[in-house]
């Protein structure tokens, strides 16, 4: 069947079953690659995107459950042409090891901030419990975050 999702600010036509989960119609048929496969649970956040304004893993929506509602994946969230601050932010901090991670990472902050650009600490934490990194950057994560919002308040 014929679907029609908008995805970061555009308008698409995808060939899929309704069941299809969204990563899989991300992925594969509109080549956005920002968006992970990592448990297929929904538990590990690799494949975080937002819809209407709230972080969701994106293994776990069926496509035709995002009809009507924007999806926003890591590659829609460039400001001015650059770097959101959030990803420039990971950068200036090292806050990613791998890498495997950190865009369900910068997509469930972005969430965040967008709804509380002053988040405390436990608020973070609470916002990437579905967020799993094994690289032990924890530390240097949050001071990005708390940096990014800093940043886009200004």
């Amino acid at each position: 069947m014929t679907i029609s999702i908008t995805v970061n600010g555009a308008a698409h036509q995808v060939v899929a079953d309704a069941e299809t989960p969204l990563l899989y119609v991300l992925r594969n048929d509109l080549k956005l690659k920002g968006a992970r496969f990592g448990c297929g649970l929904g538990q590990c956040g690799t494949c975080t995107v937002i819809v209407d304004g709230k972080a969701v893993q994106s293994c776990d929506v069926p496509v035709s459950a995002v009809v009507g509602k924007a999806v926003t994946t890591i590659e829609g969230i460039r400001a001015d042409g650059g770097l959101h601050p959030l990803q420039q932010v990971f950068i200036d901090e090292q806050a990613a090891q791998c890498g495997y991670c950190v865009t369900g990472i910068i997509m469930a902050a972005k969430a965040l901030l967008d709804a509380n650009p002053r988040a405390s600490d436990a608020e973070i934490r609470e916002a990437l419990a579905r967020n799993l990194c094994r690289c032990g950057t924890h530390q240097r994560i949050l001071r990005a975050i708390h940096r990014a919002a800093d940043r886009m308040a200004k």
